[in-house]
């Protein structure tokens, strides 16, 4: 087949601009062929390189005593003791869920999933992060019901649990969906495995499904922005399927058990050319791959498409020669492909062969190292609109508004629909807080929270991004976990905008600010840029991925208050309004700065709070919706009522941060002040649990009306 000549057209639709075109060639002497331009086009495309992000990751703290494994692997790893290591990373998938629903969300969780295992770890719990349009966009309920039908179908099937996550509405996300996919996984310290690859001659094997060419261009369609031409981009989406997956799970950790594998890498974004041009690069060797040996599940393809396709459930390998017998009977055995399609070479090149002929003849670590690193000119976030003049409400009026929004309704349509008991480790499930897993067969247990609040970004960056890192930090806290790690997925519009980017730079600053405060360093992420429609960028939303460890699940903090029970606030209320939900959901209203996090005060009350676990019955953060939020949620999920003996706005709607909302017994309180008095934390005893209606001072709603539509209103909004 002949392939197209390299024209300016052809280059701009493989997203190089002309200087980095000039680039390449300079690189090689000379003009690029087409297989070679894709290749590029996969390699320095932004999905992939991080070519505007870099700068600004490197100053994220990514190391500490826990930290086995930080950025640059598949996924992160930290130390929880006994031998015994977490392995965890956060992703997007927003593009090609926005094109294809339950495809695009379905094949995110399935490449979070072999980033873990790839590591050697069997995945043990996830996650997702999901940001829709207003319920009444056009749109809306298709992708709300596709997206949450490929996560649930992909992880049901593959077994599992899906322990948490977070589901937003706004309409910033009208034109550009996220999904973002969290999963986690145990590991022995002593049998990590690494991608990078060692050894001259040894061969390079193929793991898995046969590869189409569904996918084909996907990592450079996921750095493009969106316009009239997207449905154009249907073809780009890839096909999942999670009992293959799973196939290729056991396959995978049998084969690690022979001692066979040196090296191996998922085969993600930009397919067989990323996954080969890692391994060889981290390496130092050059790697030749004979596309012939390459398993196909369609006719004719070309180099150009098996370079890359981005079909799912594959994995690339250098294997130990004299194993290779007993790592094939092994992937027989799963009925999987196993096939050895080239071998590690001493030059510094990415050799391609197809059909006899040289395709690709290309220098391999600047394909890796040397793509473009921008400086973007950025400008940083002006100050917030201050916030006008609040107007008088019933607060019972304020409660319903929240209530009765999709945004903070309860969130069971979703989470049923996700198998949360699979694997049988399960403790807490989506809708109490952090998620919580045992580490089987100990009495250990892991945490695991997603959290960010984009509007706190676009008014303040560096706040939100604080912010997000300092709810994480107190969902783990408040079941009694301890913090441990975060991964982050940075989702922002067109980086070529300086104002953009100065959101970028600034949510970047707050997390790095955050995670070394409260020792929760970044070891794993993902970057997704370009999340725009027609020139409209959705909310800046740094996604946070954290991870806590419960030393012993007796010592677990609940979620169920007890009548009699007081409630205490821990941590000060000075009553911020500024971008607080209420004022969004009841008035329209994005207006003030966005609280400001304290990061001493944060990690003050968060210690407490974990060394009070034994007085506390119940607890959890004060955050979207305040005090008054919280409140209504703890007493609906205990089947009890509350009482407050508050009724001012700003003290129950106020979104301070560093605060939680604790039950507390009543034969326990005295020993809890004394031990806040003791520390220098403040708390304030509010009210407490029981009854049957929910007051706040002289205002009395029955808990009977209030359930039910806190419980109904996220279908209705969505679906009618």
């Amino acid at each position: 087949m002949q392939e197209p000549a390299i024209t300016p057209d052809l280059i701009e639709a493989h997203g190089l601009k002309d200087d980095e075109y000039a680039r390449i060639v300079r690189l090689l002497n000379r003009e690029p062929n087409f297989t070679e331009l894709g290749i590029f086009s996969a390699m320095w495309n932004e999905h992939c390189s991080y070519k505007s992000s870099k700068k600004w990751l490197r100053t994220l703290p990514t190391t500490g005593p826990q930290v086995i494994c930080g950025p640059g692997e598949n996924a992160g790893i930290v130390d929880i003791g006994d031998g015994q290591a977490v392995v965890f990373k956060m992703e997007s998938h927003n593009h090609p869920s926005y094109i294809e629903p339950y495809q695009g969300a379905a094949t995110g969780v399935g490449g979070i999933l072999r980033d873990v295992f790839t590591m050697g770890a069997r995945p043990i719990a996830a996650m997702n992060s999901l940001s829709f349009g207003v319920p009444d966009h056009p749109k809306t309920a298709s992708l709300v019901s596709g997206v949450v039908a490929g996560v649930g179908g992909y992880g049901n099937c593959f077994g599992v649990p899906t322990v948490g996550g977070e589901v937003r509405f706004h309409p910033a996300y009208n034109g550009n969906c996220l999904v973002n996919a969290f999963a986690a996984g145990l590991v022995d310290t002593d049998k990590i495995y690494y991608s990078e690859a060692s050894g001259i001659g040894m061969p390079v094997v193929y793991l898995g499904a046969k590869t189409g060419r569904d996918g084909v261009g996907g990592a450079t369609m996921a750095s493009a922005e969106f316009d009239d031409t997207i449905e154009e981009k249907r073809p780009t989406v890839q096909v999942g399927d999670p009992f293959t997956e799973k196939r290729l799970m056991e396959a995978t950790l049998e084969l690690m058990a022979t001692g066979a594998v040196i090296s191996i890498q998922d085969m993600g974004a930009a397919g067989l050319t990323c996954s080969a041009v890692e391994m060889g690069d981290k390496g130092g060797l050059g790697i030749r791959l004979d596309l012939d040996a390459v398993p196909q599940r369609e006719e004719n393809m070309t180099a150009y498409e098996m370079m890359l396709s981005e079909s799912q459930e594959r994995m690339l390998m250098v294997l130990r020669p004299e194993k290779e017998a007993e790592a094939k009977a092994v992937f027989d055995k799963w009925d999987l492909d196993f096939a050895i399609v080239g071998e590690t070479i001493a030059e510094d090149k990415f050799i391609i062969c197809h059909k006899g002929e040289v395709k690709a003849d290309l220098p391999l670590s600047p394909l890796s190292g040397e793509a473009p690193e921008y400086d973007r000119p950025w400008v940083e976030t002006p100050a917030a609109t201050p916030l006008g003049a609040v107007p008088q409400i019933d607060p019972i009026d304020g409660l319903r508004a929240l209530i009765g929004s999709p945004n903070h309704a309860a969130k069971q349509w979703v989470y049923q629909q996700y198998d949360s008991q699979v694997m049988a480790d399960t403790i807490r499930t989506p809708g109490q807080g952090a998620g919580i897993v045992r580490v089987h067969g100990t009495t250990k247990a892991l945490a695991f929270t997603s959290d960010v609040t984009p509007r706190y970004v676009m008014a303040n960056p560096v706040e939100g991004g604080k912010q997000a890192v300092a709810e994480a930090f107190r969902n783990l806290c408040a079941v009694g976990a301890k913090p441990l790690a975060s991964t982050d997925n940075l989702n922002f519009g067109n980086p070529e905008k300086p104002g953009i980017m100065g959101q970028f730079v600034g949510a970047i600053r707050g997390i790095g600010e955050a995670c070394s405060a409260l020792e929760m360093p970044i070891v794993s992420g993902n970057v997704s840029l370009y999340n725009e429609t027609d020139g409209t960028g959705i909310l800046p939303t740094p996604t946070i991925g954290a991870v806590g460890l419960i030393p012993d699940i007796d010592a677990i903090i609940g979620t169920v208050a007890q009548p009699g029970d007081a409630a205490y606030v821990i941590g000060a209320t000075a009553g911020h309004l500024g971008q607080s939900a209420l004022m969004w959901e009841m008035f329209a209203r994005a207006e003030g700065d966005a609280p400001p996090v304290d990061l001493a005060a944060e990690r003050r009350n968060g210690d407490f709070l974990r060394a009070q676990a034994s007085a506390i019955r119940a607890a959890t953060d004060l955050s979207d919706g305040g005090l008054a939020l919280a409140a209504f949620e703890m007493a609906e999920c205990s089947e009890t009522g509350v009482s407050l003996g508050i009724s001012d706005i700003a003290t129950l709607f106020g979104e301070d941060q560093a605060r939680y909302l604790v039950a507390v017994a009543p034969d326990a309180t005295d020993a809890f002040e004394a031990a806040a008095q003791a520390g220098s934390v403040p708390i304030e005893k509010v009210g407490s649990f029981g009854g049957d209606a929910l007051s706040f001072g002289d205002r009395v709603a029955p808990m009977s009306e209030l359930a039910p539509l806190y419980r109904s209103a996220f279908e209705e909004a969505i679906f009618g």
